[in-house]
């Protein structure tokens, strides 16, 4: 009988694929990224939907769904309280293919507690025109 010793490495983890990544002239990597307000905004109408179709009893339950604590999700549901321009308007921004957008949740906040729709639209022409200034600050062009 003869006895043979050798060490074997067994790898118990599965295979590591990788995504292949797109070329960066392929349509997918041009398009550049969705805003997060813009998937922000997209969220609140879907889970006022949910509130409203009765498919969740309360903020509550859809905190726990989201995994998010209640504050935050009532954060996010107040976006749905905006005038439809302007749900619209975040729904539509464009991709981002640098960097980060300059229009973000917080900054809507106080819009969303203005309940006269005629004064968001006043108070979000003035977000947007401060986003854009100091987005052109920042590249060094001025109007």
């Amino acid at each position: 009988m003869i006895t043979v010793k050798c060490k074997v490495n067994v790898n118990l983890k599965k295979p590591n694929k990788k995504k292949e990544e797109p070329a960066d002239d392929t349509p997918a990597r041009r398009r550049g990224k969705v805003p997060r307000i813009s998937r922000l905004m997209a969220l609140a109408i879907r889970m006022d939907d949910m509130l409203r179709r009765g498919e969740a009893q309360d903020t509550i339950e859809l905190a726990e769904l989201g995994k998010v604590s209640q504050p935050r999700l009532t954060q996010i549901l107040s976006l749905s309280l905006l005038a439809p321009e302007i749900q619209e308007a975040l729904l539509y921004l464009p991709r981002e293919m640098t960097g980060r957008s300059n229009i973000h949740e917080r900054n809507l906040r106080p819009i969303t507690r203005e309940l006269c729709w005629v004064k968001q639209r006043e108070m979000w022409t003035i977000l947007l025109q401060e986003c854009c200034l100091d987005s052109n600050k920042l590249r060094g062009t001025n109007f």
